[in-house]
């Protein structure tokens, strides 16, 4: 027996053959190697004042609708929401070092969001509404985890060199439990059009 959260915000307890039977899934911006690399500087660079625990490098993503748990059955319809959004590629800056006392997160983000990732979110979670999902009733927040667990904000409020993130896709993505944290795996990814700028 499984006890697992879901958007709405209830608690539902699944028998293990309901459980295997669903996929905790969520949309994401998924690093280039590029990215990845200096990205992850961040938080090791922020771990001996904030404590806590460093996300793997393989981890960081940026989340642009999460879905929590899914009945296998309709993976198909949410990649068939994913396929329905239009958006152009575009380039932002990570340049900002934020954290939420209520959940111990440390965080990057844009000290000004630009407009073509608000948007993407939001076209995507208009797809994924329409097809009949459920998703978290709160505005959207552009960042990037960077330590789970931290005991106190970040000493600076920026990174040392801002990180320049050229979006030219976005990925539907799996979470798998395991004692050292979670898993991900990129399922599936749908090209952006357009220049970057």
């Amino acid at each position: 027996v499984r006890r697992r959260w879901r958007p709405s915000g209830a608690l539902r307890i699944f028998t293990g053959s309901e459980s295997a039977s669903r996929r905790r899934l969520f949309f994401a911006l998924w690093p280039a190697a590029e990215v990845a690399a200096p990205l992850h500087a961040a938080p090791v660079a922020a771990h001996p004042g904030s404590g806590g625990r460093v996300m793997r490098r393989d981890s960081l993503h940026l989340t642009l609708a999460f879905l929590g748990d899914v009945m296998a059955a309709r993976v198909a319809d949410a990649e068939a929401a994913a396929a329905k959004v239009t958006a152009s590629a575009f380039t932002f800056d990570l340049d900002r070092l934020g954290y939420w006392k209520h959940n111990r997160i440390v965080w990057a983000g844009c000290a000004a969001v630009p407009p073509a990732l608000t948007a993407l979110a939001a076209s995507l979670a208009q797809a994924l509404r329409a097809a009949g999902f459920q998703l978290e009733d709160r505005a959207f927040a552009a960042h990037v985890t960077l330590l789970r667990n931290a005991v106190c904000p970040p000493a600076a409020s920026a990174l040392a060199e801002s990180i320049r993130w050229p979006v030219m896709d976005f990925a539907l993505v799996e979470s798998h439990a395991g004692a050292g944290g979670s898993r991900y795996a990129v399922r599936r990814r749908w090209p952006l059009r357009g220049p970057r700028g």
